[in-house]
């Protein structure tokens, strides 16, 4: 059976993290939701995403085909369902389709020929951008357990303090030494070729992804998970750094989300908590306005490519946009939008030409290309952005 994932309606809720991907590849957890769906079914997944992602996320098509809603999370139970999906069959949860299969002569899909099967069990939907660090404790559980069935971890060094090291697991090629680690509150991943320099202290949940590092003395709580090839130091509380992004020393980022080829200078700190301890409300680009959140917590919502300067300061709830600058004294708006250059005193348009220049070293400084897909899919979010800025 070929699977693939679909964005569904909840892509324009996740803005600005599916500017540049699609949902299946938001991480959230140890894997992302692409690779979780691809440990279950044991196959290759493909993608339905926006027409000017598609060049870079194709679509497989064959003659049978089962369509997967990707802002669902897999459990055991839901992919043995999809996994029997017929023809003219669903699987919904309420109004939501979760899966259904398609021929591929099906030019439309009209659910009500098809038969619904109802799944309500243990559902997990990345619905919001919040959500990822809100749900990011318990999709580490679920990960932790895919990633380490059956394996046997590299031994602990003698020098690390363990709580629950039963809890622990570490990779082939993973560095630490004098470190603290408390799994007592849920697991410890650590990923292959990671580092923990000394005299960190990590309290879980907690991912350590490929190639990452937690610099000297860091303090995190859980749940959070520091995607591939990127660094963290200083304070951390559950928040989601996707990959390759940096916050690298001293300040604090709580209950927040990066996405990659970000970078944090020294001592930026975000605000989590109002001070009337109020509902947390963020920008919302579905309904362009500040939408509630439900949350008390919550912090920094950074799309891919956006930078700050030494003692930038986040109100809570700030959401910034897709290859957005910031820098100076006193706090940026609680909406960043997308190609920004500025901070509390206004911004401007940060012009493609000098953001490419930008990401080429960027990502060249971890031997990854800036590729005229990557190049062509930014300018369209600097086009589709440009009715938020103020020039």
């Amino acid at each position: 059976m070929n699977y693939i994932l679909f964005d569904g309606p909840s892509r324009n809720k996740l803005l600005p993290f599916t500017y540049t991907r699609p949902v299946a590849d938001i991480r959230v957890g140890i894997m992302t939701i692409r690779e979780k769906w691809e440990s279950y079914l044991e196959c290759t997944t493909t993608t339905v995403t926006e027409d000017y992602l598609s060049e870079k996320f194709p679509m497989v098509e064959m003659e049978n085909n089962v369509m997967i809603n990707a802002s669902f999370l897999p459990t055991q139970e839901l992919v043995e369902m999809i996994k029997n999906l017929e023809e003219n069959q669903a699987i919904f949860n309420d109004e939501d389709v979760i899966a259904f299969f398609a021929k591929e002569s099906q030019e439309e899909i009209d659910f009500d020929t098809y038969e619904a099967f109802e799944y309500q069990e243990n559902v997990v939907k990345i619905d919001n951008t919040w959500d990822i660090f809100s749900k990011n404790g318990l999709a580490i559980v679920n990960d932790f357990e895919i990633l380490t069935k059956n394996r046997r971890s590299q031994p602990i060094p003698s020098t690390v303090n363990t709580i629950a090291a039963e809890n622990i697991f570490i990779e082939e090629g993973a560095k630490l030494e004098f470190v603290t680690l408390n799994a007592s509150s849920g697991p410890i991943y650590i990923g292959r070729d990671a580092e923990i320099m000394e005299g960190s202290i990590i309290r879980g949940p907690f991912a350590l992804c490929t190639g990452s590092t937690v610099k000297l003395g860091a303090k995190i709580y859980g749940p959070t998970t520091v995607g591939p090839f990127s660094k963290v130091g200083g304070e951390v509380n559950n928040s989601v750094l996707f990959g390759y992004s940096n916050k690298g020393h001293d300040g604090f980022l709580g209950n927040s989300v990066l996405g990659e080829w970000c970078n944090l200078g020294a001592d930026t700190n975000n605000s989590n908590l109002k001070n009337n301890y109020a509902e947390v409300r963020l920008w919302d680009y579905e309904t362009e306005r500040f939408a509630k959140t439900g949350l008390q917590f919550c912090g920094l919502m950074m799309g891919d490519h956006s930078k700050c300067g030494i003692n930038t300061m986040f109100n809570t709830g700030t959401v910034v946009g897709v290859s957005s600058n910031i820098f100076g004294s006193g706090f940026p708006r609680n909406f960043v939008p997308s190609f920004s250059w500025g901070g509390s005193n206004g911004f401007t348009s940060y012009m493609t030409s000098k953001a490419f220049e930008v990401a080429k070293v960027v990502m060249a400084r971890r031997d990854v290309e800036f590729t005229d897909q990557d190049a062509d899919i930014l300018t369209h979010v600097f086009e589709e952005s440009k009715k938020y800025r103020r020039d």
